[in-house]
C-alpha cells in the first residue's frame, strides 16, 4: 500500500511529547513518542487512522524517517492516540520536548492481532518498509 495517499496528506503536526501507556519500549521493544490528547483531538477528520510513514524531528534536531500509528490500537483497546516511532537511536529520553511530524504516506489500516508476537512482527514490517 506504500505510496497511496489518503485524506489530508501530507499532514504536518507538532506538539510536546507526553508519556504514553508504557508499552512501546517495554512490551514491544519499539519506542514511541506520544502526542498529547489535544494534538490527537485536532487531527483532520479525513486523516485516515492506521499506520502512516514520513519524517520527524525532536526540537530543532535532525530530521529522521518515522512510522506513526494513529487510532485506537485494537490489540490494546485504548483511547485514540498518535504514537510515533522515529528511526533513530536517541541518547536520552525526550519527553517534554517538541516533536515535529510530517506524515507523507499511508501503509495500512489498524487491525487486531491474535498475539503480541504478531503485532510486533507487523510493526517491524512497517518499519522495514518505511526505510525504503
Amino acid at each position: 500500500m506504500r505510496g497511496l495517499h489518503y485524506g489530508h496528506l501530507p499532514y504536518f503536526c507538532r506538539g510536546q511529547v507526553v508519556h504514553g501507556f508504557g508499552r512501546g519500549s517495554k512490551q514491544l521493544g519499539i519506542p514511541t513518542a506520544n502526542f498529547p490528547e489535544q494534538v490527537v483531538d485536532n487531527l483532520p477528520a479525513d486523516l485516515s487512522t492506521g499506520i502512516n510513514y514520513g519524517w520527524a524531528s525532536v526540537g530543532s534536531g535532525d530530521v529522521h524517517k518515522m512510522v506513526v500509528s494513529t487510532g485506537w490500537n485494537p490489540y490494546y483497546k485504548n483511547t485514540k492516540s498518535m504514537e510515533t516511532h522515529i528511526m533513530h537511536t536517541f541518547k536520552e529520553d525526550f519527553c517534554g520536548e517538541i516533536l515535529n511530524v510530517a506524515v507523507v504516506g499511508y501503509f495500512r489500516p489498524q487491525k487486531n492481532f491474535d498475539s503480541l508476537e504478531s503485532l510486533i512482527s507487523a510493526i517491524q514490517g512497517d518499519i522495514e518498509e518505511a526505510k525504503k
